[in-house]
């Protein structure tokens, strides 16, 4: 089912006016940029002595966002930080996005405008400059792609498959917040449209936290800075963005590094808006933040004697990390030491494409 992208401009979209209002608005570029919006492809003059970075994402209505819990400039700002925070995972400097929109009849100039207006306020924190795309119209909701370019020195890229036994297991942040955020924007939802008669227990608990965890959804932080450190001091042996959940991604590291790793269930950076969260809808705090994607964070690998470092780094940098585990031989597979000390086989409990929806039931954070 298309959903109407805005009730406030009844006018139809078109093509033509949409990239000349785009090239205005944010077609000023700087010097590398030899031609950008308005032609059939952009120019881009490399930068001397650095790789390329490339990624991309698709981002569907229904899977991805929900506009009845996310306004259309939260989209475009998501949308940006999934690649920025990709970007990050690499220790790279992002650079150049181009959008790919394709959009039902029912969605107006005036979404749109909100869309890049999301998009391009965190493109513009972190110096991305727009430099093309294409619009389409879609039979049935909103999707996005976005593609953006970013550059890594020569052997300081961040990958994912560096990661050796011994190794410790940090992450920066805190987990969890996202989804926490996501289920009381769901929860609000839903008693707005039982016709306002009750509240949500999820939304009994202080409007302080409420707030905090709604925007670590809607806004998140793509780990740039955090992300050039490991790369420029050659601290990290693999790292990767947490946007799928701890669990899932660290299975990914694991797999592609062909290791196993505990972690520590104690360890595991808990905000208090989610701990507050937690208890007033009766669910471990452990069990979100091993299942919660989206937050962004970085998930990374230190060798011990490089820890001392990092730490002494990041502290004078201002920047939150915690070290959560270790890197394990593989035939250990991936445990979670409980907080009675008894190790057990860590679930997979992230978002998987083609496996149903993100699980929201209460379950255990691990099972024998």
């Amino acid at each position: 089912m298309a959903t109407r992208c805005s009730p406030l401009v009844a006018s139809r979209l078109d093509e033509f006016r949409l990239i000349r209002d785009l090239h205005r608005r944010f077609g000023r570029t700087g010097p590398s940029v030899l031609c950008g919006i308005g032609d059939d492809a952009a120019i881009i003059r490399p930068f001397p002595g650095h790789h390329l970075i490339l990624t991309t994402d698709l981002l569907a209505e229904g899977v991805h966002f929900n506009l009845g819990t996310a306004t259309f400039e939260d989209v475009g700002y998501k949308a940006a930080v999934a690649n920025l925070s990709d970007i990050a995972a690499m220790g790279g400097i992002p650079h150049y996005v181009l959008v790919a929109l394709a959009l039902p009849a029912s969605c107006t100039p005036v979404a749109v405008e909100q869309f890049y207006q999301g998009l391009m306020g965190a493109c513009r924190s972190h110096g991305v400059q727009l430099v093309g795309g294409d619009t389409s119209s879609s039979l049935r909701g909103v999707f996005i792609s976005l593609t953006m370019t970013g550059s890594v020195e020569p052997r300081r890229a961040l990958t994912r498959d560096g990661a050796r036994e011994g190794d410790l297991v940090y992450v920066t942040g805190t987990l969890g917040d996202s989804l926490a955020g996501l289920t009381l924007l769901a929860a609000g939802r839903t008693s707005r449209s039982a016709g306002g008669t009750r509240r949500s227990r999820l939304l009994l608990h202080g409007d302080r936290y409420r707030r905090a965890l709604i925007l670590r959804h809607l806004r998140p932080t793509p780990r740039l800075k955090e992300g050039r450190l490991l790369a420029t001091h050659r601290l990290a042996t693999a790292a990767i963005d947490v946007s799928d959940g701890l669990s899932g991604d660290l299975a990914h590291v694991c797999e592609q590094s062909n290791v196993g790793a505990e972690i520590e269930a104690a360890a595991l950076p808990l905000s208090p808006a989610c701990r507050a969260y937690a208890a007033a809808a009766g669910l471990d705090p452990v069990g979100i933040a091993l299942r919660g994607g989206e937050d962004y964070e970085l998930l990374f690998t230190v060798p011990p004697d490089k820890r001392t470092t990092l730490e002494r780094r990041a502290r004078e940098a201002g920047y939150r990390i915690s070290r959560i585990g270790t890197i394990q031989p593989k035939q250990l597979g991936l445990r979670l030491k409980g907080r009675d000390g008894v190790s057990r086989r860590l679930r997979i409990l992230s978002y998987r494409h083609f496996q149903g929806s993100r699980a929201t039931q209460r379950e255990a954070a691990w099972s024998h």
